[in-house]
């Protein structure tokens, strides 16, 4: 009998996800294990952050759980995904499906040495690795992820950002950034894109 996690889908969560994830093919090979059993390995694994060889045999082979994981990152479907549940979720709080503003961050992460030019040296953070820039809403619901070498700098990844998301965030009209956006990442998103951009500064420290 199969062990069950605390991050396996409910039955309620598995028919709102159901519609956006892709169905089997009727064509090739079937399918040997179920589109909501591979959604709950994924969910373990993001959640206990266990490397893919890990999971439990309680789930499908790691192998093919990686396989779809991969292969619906590559197909947007996991973007689709997340734009779904997260207009879902702004319609029930009152808002509009689609946001007017938005907030823009970046941090850099060590990782391992592989990667080649996916990989570099954040001289501001001290860090060699990546760099992930995100937008999100002002409820804190990602709008776009972007990740690239930490060595881009951040007025640059900013435009790695934006670009991408010209066409599925039409409606934007505002952005908040900090100071490390301020130059030509500001006046590129206010020229280019005609936001409105304010830059948020950190408060002064209090005189002793």
């Amino acid at each position: 009998m199969k062990r069950s996690y605390s991050t396996d889908l409910t039955d309620a969560e598995w028919r709102c996800l159901l519609s956006y994830v892709p169905a089997p093919k009727h064509r090739g090979r079937p399918r040997i294990h179920g589109t909501r059993e591979i959604l709950n390995a994924v969910f373990y694994v993001l959640k206990s952050g266990c490397p893919w060889r890990l999971l439990p045999r309680d789930f499908p082979p790691w192998e093919s759980v990686y396989y779809w994981f991969r292969r619906w990152r590559i197909d947007g479907t996991w973007e689709k995904l997340n734009a779904a549940l997260r207009e879902q979720l702004r319609i029930r709080l009152g808002r509009n499906a689609q946001p007017s503003a938005g907030i823009v961050d970046s941090q850099s992460a060590k990782t391992t040495g592989v990667g080649d030019e996916q990989r570099g040296y954040d001289g501001g953070k001290k860090i060699r690795g990546r760099k992930r820039h995100l937008l999100v809403d002002t409820e804190g619901l990602v709008l776009k992820a972007k990740v690239h070498s930490a060595k881009v700098p951040d007025q640059d990844g900013l435009k790695l950002l934006l670009d991408s998301a010209r066409t599925a965030l039409s409606g934007l009209k505002h952005l908040w950034l900090d100071a490390g956006y301020e130059g030509r990442g500001k006046r590129w998103a206010e020229e280019v894109l005609s936001l409105s951009v304010e830059i948020v500064r950190k408060p002064k420290k209090p005189v002793p």
